[in-house]
């Protein structure tokens, strides 16, 4: 009966019923979901999350996969992926107005094409919009708080709100957005008109160090911990004599110690295995606390 409900709102082929997540996660990691949905629209996912609220069923909503590490047992209930279809956009003298689900290394390269600078942080990163106005991402000394003016948002009701400057609550890897479980689905960025020379410029330096720094061509979920107030926590890491450290398939990067990579038959768990170990290790070295930045779900 529910299976019937859903097709009639989002469409059978926007259905995937025991779906593995190692093919939605950039991790390479982690066991079916019950339900895997893509909604094509705003008013879809609203709806989508009204029946799933009346059918007392587990949500889980997500981007494109970069920042996640999922069970090998996977995630019960429905999982929501707005990145296939919410990533439309529109430019407007000095803004862009673009869906949750657009990337944004493409609004990055929109924002060149469009003479406009201030999003060149964002370029390397992996994640969508919605993930990162909602962690408040950044990189490279910008952060989504600085060009971010207005969201509109999903509650857990599944009602459209809208927040406008300081009612984001930026903070470190954080949001109003994040805190009340929202999903992001329209944000609009307000840059400065640039030199397109000059802008990418830029770009092509991140890039250029992401690459050098990063262990971009094995699977990983990006930075794995919050910088520690007063350290980071790769040099944390790195000064613990952890690099290439494994566990089973899980490695922490020999490139990068603030990463950790999937070698190629990693499991959820062994990941889980190495952040234990790393966060003890640091803690008993530096008496530090590391706390993870990527998310993690599913039953453990």
């Amino acid at each position: 009966m529910f299976l019937e409900l859903l097709e009639n709102l989002v469409g059978k082929e926007n259905i995937k019923v025991d779906e593995p997540m190692k093919r939605h996660t950039s991790f390479k990691i982690g066991g079916p979901a019950d339900l895997l949905i893509t909604p094509a629209s705003v008013s879809q996912l609203g709806e989508l999350i009204k029946l799933c609220n009346r059918q007392n069923l587990p949500i889980f909503i997500m981007g494109n996969g970069t920042n996640l590490l999922v069970s090998d047992k996977g995630i019960r209930g429905v999982v929501i992926k707005i990145y296939d279809n919410l990533n439309g956009y529109t430019v407007k003298e000095d803004c862009i107005e673009a869906y949750g689900g657009i990337l944004l290394s493409k609004l990055s390269g929109i924002a060149l094409e469009n003479e406009l600078a201030g999003l060149e942080f964002a370029s390397g990163i992996p994640g969508t919009l919605g993930g990162a106005v909602a962690m408040n991402a950044g990189a490279y000394g910008g952060e989504i708080k600085d060009v971010v003016i207005e969201t509109e948002f999903i509650d857990k009701d599944g009602d459209i709100k809208v927040l406008r400057g300081d009612e984001h609550q930026f903070g470190y890897r954080t949001s109003f957005i994040q805190k009340q479980s929202g999903i992001v689905v329209r944000s609009i960025i307000k840059l400065k008109k640039g030199d397109k020379t000059s802008i990418k410029t830029l770009i092509d330096d991140l890039t250029g160090r992401r690459k050098d720094k990063q262990p971009l061509e094995m699977p990983s979920a990006g930075s794995v911990f919050k910088r520690p107030e007063g350290y980071f926590a790769g040099k944390l890491i790195e000064d613990c004599g952890l690099r290439g450290y494994s566990i089973g398939g899980a490695q922490v990067s020999d490139k990068h110690c603030g990463f950790i990579v999937n070698t190629g038959n990693a499991t959820s768990k062994d990941i889980m295995d190495l952040i234990s170990h790393i966060q003890k290790t640091v803690k008993d070295k530096f008496n530090a606390e590391l706390q993870t930045e990527i998310r993690i779900v599913g039953d453990y």
